[in-house]
Formats: C-alpha cells, structure tokens, sequence
C-alpha cells in the first residue's frame, strides 16, 4: 500500500505548497531594491501578524536565537528576572539568564500544569528587570495566562518577554493593549515554512532598556537590526528564501479571510483551537488521559500513555505502518506522553486522519478495547458544533 508522510510534530510542521515554490524562485541578492521591497512588505505583515504597532524584526536564526537576544539586548549582568518555568523550554530561559549572568529567581509548575497566580504575585518584586516565560510550553503541550501576567507588571519598570513560538498562531494576544514588550515567534511553527528564521516585537519601553544593558551583543544586537530594518535592509546576511516564502505564508493566510491578514490570524487562530479540541475529544474517546487537561494548548496536544506502556512505541507504530510522524516527550517526559500538533497548514480532514490511524494502532498493535471510528466520531461532534450552519 502507498504511504503518505505526514508530519504531526509541534516543530517544524507541514510546508505550505506557495512557500515553497516563493522559495525555490529566491535567487535575489538581499542588497537590491526587490529585496528591500519584499523585506518592508514582510515586517508590515508580521506586525499584522503578531497584532501590534511595536517594532517587529527578523533575524536568521531559530526561535532560541530571539530568546537569546530577548536576553542580552535589555539586561545588564547582575540583574535580577523572574523566570516563569513549567518544562522544557522555561528551563531554557534559565539557561540564558545564566549564561548571561543574571540572577534568576524561578516560579515552577509541574509538567503538565501552570502557573498559580497568587504565588507568581508573591514572587515579582519591584528590582525584577523582566519576566520571561513560555505562552505554550511545547514540552508539555501546556498553556499560559500571559494577559494575567501582563496585568502584574503594566506599568511597572518590569519588561514581559514572552515565548509565543508556539503560541502565535494558535491563542490570541492583545500585544500593545496587555502590555507585552517582547513577543517571540518561529518560522517552521503556524506560519508553515522551514526552520530559519525568528522574528519578535518590541516596545518603546523594551527599546529604552536597550539603551542600558551592559551584556555583550553583536549579531543578536536588535538595535542594528531596528535601524537597518527602516531602510528595508537586515543587519547581516539574511535568509534571502526563508524570507519570500514567509511573505507567501503570509499572503495566503491573508487570502483565506478575503485578503484580509488580520482576519486570517483569527481564522488560522480558530483552525487550530478546534483541530486540537476534535483531536483532545477523539484520543479520550480512545481512553487516552491528556497531560495538560486543565490549560491545554492549541498548538499541540499530549498525551499520557497507560501505565506500562512507552510513547515511543506508539510514536514508532505510527510512523512504521502510516508513515505519521509525531512527537515523544521530551527529558524526563519521554516514553511518558506523546505529543501531536495542530498549528499551521493543519485542516480538519488532517485531524481525522490522525485519528483513524491511532484507532488502528490503539485497536490492531496495542491491542486496547476500542472500536474503529469512536475517536474520529467524537472528533466530528466537535467540528460540527464549532462550524454549526
């Protein structure tokens, strides 16, 4: 039988045809007009994107390169952040402020969990310099209530930077209106190209803490980037074909909402929050348990498997017999859950399809007491009730 592979992981996530071909025909030299033309028209779009009047800026680099500038550019060594950390990648921004010798005071949550307000409150003093966290924790398929951290620190000195890798694209956020002053996203997440590029928006006030960081920068210093960015330039090199097919992404979100971008971002928004609602329904009609129940995440979903058993099992049966790539869990979450996406050039007809095959697994390797079609039947209530007529 043919197998089709099909990729279900939280990052990088399917490719969108149009980005594709924008990039094979990017043979432009990034110091040209056209490229000047292609790099504003793409910065206006993220803005659009992101929702913000902020500067936004690309860099050449993954996700973790942002984090890292999100760093260095507005801290100083010896200052002290809260670090808000419930996985895999809170505990990277431990890393960094380390790595950059700042003194991190941690708020933890379990895997799984977030974060309780009460104690975030206690634990925010006024010599923080910033918050850093995670609005989806893709270790964990966890998500966070980044408008009810914002509400601590508006207008405080303290700067919200926040990890929207996973989140943008998938939640919503009111960047300006909550006050974030650093908002992260990735190119191979919900805007559906490959791995490359990071871009980030940054306010006024993240911009005067700039002025005083005494950490080292110079490929990551966003003040080259901010004053090459308004003459349509990147302060280095950039990633000449990440960014056409970018600017295609973005076209075609724009188009599914009548040309509108902003009206796109909801209804890329809306896509995944109800694929990952079908998808939670159907795997708990299978008798799976969720691991983040209580604060799911609409970027991806995990899943606990029953006791005895090992997710890379399940995650080597899918891909052995339907050639369906998802995600074990990761450090001391893996062979614990599995985790599967649902951000970017994911549709409905994806979800069933994810479905049906786990029902084979489930029923054919597994051997669980299941019948073929409960899951993908609990996921068609969900469809149907969100896109009622």
């Amino acid at each position: 039988m043919i197998r089709k592979t099909r990729l279900f992981t939280p990052g990088p996530t399917p490719l969108l045809p149009a980005a594709q071909f924008a990039m094979a025909a990017a043979d432009i030299h990034h110091r040209t007009p056209e490229f000047r033309a292609l790099f504003l028209k793409v910065l206006a779009q993220l803005k659009i994107f992101i929702g913000t009047q902020n500067d936004v800026l690309l860099l050449s680099s993954s996700g973790t390169g942002a984090m890292e500038a999100s760093v260095s550019n507005f801290t100083s060594p010896g200052d002290k952040v809260l670090v808000l950390s419930a996985g895999k990648f809170g505990e990277r921004w431990v890393g960094l402020a380390k790595a950059f010798g700042l003194e991190a005071d941690v708020v933890t949550a379990p895997n799984g969990e977030t974060f309780d307000l009460e104690v975030v409150k206690k634990a925010l003093k006024p010599e923080h310099k910033a918050i850093y966290m995670q609005a989806s924790e893709t270790s964990t398929a966890a998500s966070h209530d980044v408008e009810a951290i914002a509400r601590l620190v508006k207008n405080t000195d303290t700067l919200l930077i926040v990890d929207g890798i996973t989140g943008l694209g998938t939640q919503t956020f009111d960047v300006d209106g909550w006050g974030v002053d650093i908002l992260i996203g990735g190119s191979q997440k919900a805007v559906m190209i490959p791995p490359g590029l990071a871009y980030l928006s940054v306010s006024e006030k993240a911009w005067a803490a700039a002025e005083t960081s005494k950490n080292p920068r110079y490929y990551f210093d966003l003040r080259k980037e901010r004053k090459n960015a308004s003459k349509g330039e990147s302060a280095y090199t950039p990633a000449v074909a990440l960014i056409a097919g970018l600017g295609a992404a973005l076209d075609y979100i724009a188009n599914q909402a009548g040309g509108d971008l902003e009206k796109g971002r909801i209804a890329l928004i809306d896509n995944a929050q109800v694929n990952a609602a079908a998808t939670r329904a159907g795997l708990v009609a299978l008798g799976f348990t969720l691991f983040a129940p209580k604060s799911p995440s609409a970027a991806a979903t995990a899943v606990a498997v029953p006791e005895g058993m090992n997710s890379g099992d399940l995650v080597k049966a899918l891909k052995t017999r339907f050639a369906l790539v998802t995600a074990n869990g990761q450090g001391e979450m893996q062979g614990k859950i599995f985790r599967v996406a649902h951000l970017g050039f994911f549709d409905y007809l994806d979800t069933v399809a994810f479905l049906g095959a786990v029902e084979h697994i489930a029923k054919d390797t597994l051997g669980l007491p299941v019948e073929y079609g409960q899951a993908v039947a609990a996921a068609q209530k969900v469809y149907a009730a969100a896109y009622k007529k």
